[in-house]
């Protein structure tokens, strides 16, 4: 589910960066470059362009919570009813090997 979240959320990126350059600014900006681009849908371009920037950018939000809703419900920890060993153990076990490494250690570096 994350998997398809994720492309559909690219997908919407890609075509609001597109739309959105491709729409006619105060500063005429990239269009000008393009002129045939903003009439490809006749005298209604402008009315689409909207309505297509709209509809992209409330998928776009939608996308971005429900990804951010997901990944918090994944970052839940697997191992937290997995009981642990006690560690004062695990030091008192530990303890002698590594006297006998430290020993051997220095015993071979004379």
């Amino acid at each position: 589910m994350i998997i398809a979240l994720i492309v559909i959320h690219v997908i919407a990126c890609i075509g609001l960066i597109g739309i959105v350059l491709i729409q006619r600014g105060r500063g005429s900006g990239l269009v000008e470059s393009f002129a045939g681009v903003e009439s490809m849908f006749g005298t209604k371009t402008s009315v689409f362009l909207t309505r297509a920037t709209t509809v992209l950018s409330i998928v776009f939000f939608v996308t971005c919570l429900s990804l951010a809703i997901l990944s918090v419900r994944q970052s839940k920890s697997l191992l937290s009813n997995v009981k642990t060993a006690n560690p004062e153990t695990n030091q008192t076990q530990a303890s002698p090997v590594n006297a006998t490494a430290n020993a051997t250690a220095t015993n071979s570096s004379l």
